[in-house]
């Protein structure tokens, strides 16, 4: 149950309101010969007290499958990432700014063995985006790949990699919603090739994946670009209760590929809750993502770090960021962001946790000539009172200050949530 004294993040004409959001949080994990699946996921409805707004149902999911054909040679994978995302970036994250967004992808995976130490695969991919607002974004996408695999010891390996993917939208020219106005948009089709060696290693207490390449985008009927591609993960657990990572990128992207897991990340166990996740998802409920919904291409730049340390009853954790978009058919969304969060959990008890966090971000639309600062903190108390159930309650302020006419709001938010796990 939350309750917000300004559910629509209005600047002039704050809405208190009251909502009721049941749900559930799932999660699959096989390990077999034949499959193996990740699957975790949270299915939502908000009910809202008084009828001011529609009701809305909503589903994240992350997923990963593998069927093994023939073992050793052939695969076939499923993955799937839904999610809410904004209709208009630009505007506050109110009831009505809400969709929901689904990528999908799917293919056969062959193997090949050259020796001990030397490997091969080829993949055949079909992907599939879609978002239930923004039409411009949906596409569908074929992606073959080749990549030699060497075994350079049991902890580290080398690979070239291959890829090539053509991107054909659902709809050539797209309405979109740009700070409450629409407007009419181009959504030239077209092909990204990519070629680049990668670098891994997976030691007791470091871990490295280093990639570095080449990218070319060829728009239909328009320009084409290419740059250089990086990325980095790294991982140093330096101490027992020490522990720093580390990642960074430089590559084209669009919005239905930053949705999938990049190299160093991995589906996170909802069964295994961090307590600091309960003040972002009170519940284990679904948030509203940041990603510009549409059709086009960016170059992306991302550096974040993570350093945390932890006892047996504390945990504190620093997290700063930096990201660059810069686009290439229309500098409209063209951005950068900088930020980061402090977060600590105090164990009161053996079963009740304290929780406090504070996040500050500065969000710069270079075209626009618009500056976001936003700052958001809160408290959780949580107790776990059985081995199958608990409580938490969350207290949440957020505060923005925008140089853009009537983008700057302040809110609070107080949830209770009880929570059934088997």
């Amino acid at each position: 149950v939350e309750h917000s004294d300004n559910i629509t993040l209005s600047d002039s004409n704050p809405v208190s309101q009251n909502v009721f959001i049941p749900g559930i949080n799932f999660s699959y994990l096989q390990q077999g010969s034949t499959l193996q699946a990740n699957v975790n996921g949270t299915l939502q409805y908000t009910d809202y007290f008084g009828h001011q707004f529609s009701n809305q149902t909503q589903t994240q999911l992350a997923a990963q499958a593998n069927w093994t054909v023939l073992p050793k040679r052939l695969d076939f994978t499923v993955e799937d990432y839904a999610g809410v995302e904004p209709v208009d970036s630009l505007a506050s994250n109110a009831p009505n700014n809400r969709q929901q967004t689904n990528v999908l992808s799917l293919g056969p995976t062959l193997h090949l063995q050259f020796g001990n130490v030397m490997r091969a695969q080829v993949e055949l991919h079909y992907l599939n985006s879609y978002a239930s607002k923004v039409k411009d974004f949906n596409s569908s996408r074929g992606m073959a790949a080749f990549r030699l695999y060497r075994d350079l010891n049991p902890t580290d390996t080398l690979s070239l990699n291959l890829e090539s993917q053509r991107v054909k939208f659902d709809h050539s020219v797209a309405t979109t919603t740009l700070g409450g106005v629409n407007s009419t948009i181009a959504t030239p089709d077209y092909t990204r090739n990519e070629a680049y060696g990668r670098y891994t290693s997976t030691l007791m207490h470091f871990n490295a994946d280093l990639l570095l390449g080449w990218s070319k985008i060829d728009f239909t009927h328009a320009r084409s670009d290419s740059k250089p591609m990086a990325r980095i993960t790294l991982g140093w657990q330096f101490t027992p209760h020490h522990t720093l990572s580390v990642t960074g990128a430089y590559q084209f992207s669009d919005a239905a590929q930053d949705m999938f897991l990049q190299p160093g990340q991995s589906i996170v166990n909802i069964t295994n809750e961090n307590p600091t996740d309960v003040i972002y998802n009170p519940g284990g409920g679904i948030s509203t993502g940041n990603l510009v919904i549409d059709s086009e291409v960016y170059l992306e730049k991302v550096l974040q770090a993570t350093y945390t340390y932890h006892t047996e009853r504390f945990q504190l954790s620093v997290a700063p960021t930096y990201d660059k978009l810069s686009y290439l058919d229309s500098a409209t969304f063209n951005q950068s962001t900088r930020g980061g969060t402090i977060s600590a959990d105090y164990r009161l008890h053996p079963n009740t946790t304290l929780t406090a966090f504070v996040n500050a971000e500065k969000l710069t639309y270079t075209s626009l000539e618009r500056t976001d600062k936003t700052y958001r903190y809160g408290l959780d108390l949580g107790h776990q009172w059985t081995p199958h159930w608990s409580w938490h309650v969350s207290y949440i302020r957020q505060v923005r200050n925008s140089s853009a006419l009537a983008q700057s709001y302040h809110e609070n938010e107080v949830f209770f949530s009880v929570v059934f796990r088997r």
